[in-house]
């Protein structure tokens, strides 16, 4: 049930004519510091990852994921980070990139993007927690093997409702490491954790991270 892959990141997006030539005549920093920025939550990747890259970016307000490409377009905000499926429609409303932080990422550590996963609680018996992984992992085996099934469900809860979005969705964000993050998919999120953790962004965890199957 874990979300990790490369190109999949978060977007930090605006109106094609907000700040257009100051765009051009200042450095991306001194912009970002003066943006009021919808976030999709303070403990999401998507904000870890616009905190590290762009520690000026101070003056935030949490929003639903689905709303915040309407708040800058309305100019409730100066500029949005958007996930999802919102990476495959912001263009056609007009809004346009001002960095990919998933590319950030990638090109900062080489390692994949952790964008989210599945957690359990760690007194629960052993048994209970493996059974319940081998659940997810079958449930999602039989996605992978039977493509349709999930449609009926996904257009009833997508913010999109236009097949092909959808399927770009689930295209870019459900892969090999949904069934198994593997070393390369443990190394990323260990090393999201450690850098949240020397930033000051989370305290430090001494418990393993993982469940081991």
């Amino acid at each position: 049930g874990s979300a990790l892959g490369k190109g999949c990141g978060p977007l930090l997006i605006k109106k094609l004519e907000i700040d257009d030539l100051k765009f051009e005549k200042m450095n991306l920093q001194s912009l970002i510091s003066n943006y009021k920025i919808a976030i999709p939550g303070k403990y999401t990747t998507a904000n870890f990852l616009l905190s590290i890259a762009h520690p000026e970016a101070t003056n935030k307000v949490e929003m639903l994921f689905s709303d915040i490409e309407d708040a800058v377009l309305t100019g409730e905000v100066d500029a949005g980070l958007i996930i999802h499926e919102n990476r495959f429609t912001y263009k056609e409303k007009g809004l346009e990139k001002i960095i990919d932080l998933g590319e950030y990422w990638e090109n900062t550590t080489g390692k994949l993007i952790p964008l989210g996963g599945i957690i359990i609680k760690r007194n629960l018996p052993i048994d209970t927690i493996h059974k319940v992984n081998r659940i997810l992992r079958k449930s999602i085996e039989y996605a992978f093997a039977n493509p349709d099934s999930p449609l009926a469900y996904m257009k009833k809860n997508a913010q999109e409702m236009d097949k092909s979005v959808m399927m770009q969705h689930v295209n870019l964000y459900v892969n090999k490491y949904s069934i198994d993050i593997g070393v390369d998919g443990r190394d990323a999120i260990t090393q999201m954790f450690n850098l949240a953790n020397q930033k000051g962004i989370i305290p430090e965890i001494v418990n393993p991270l993982f469940v081991i199957s």
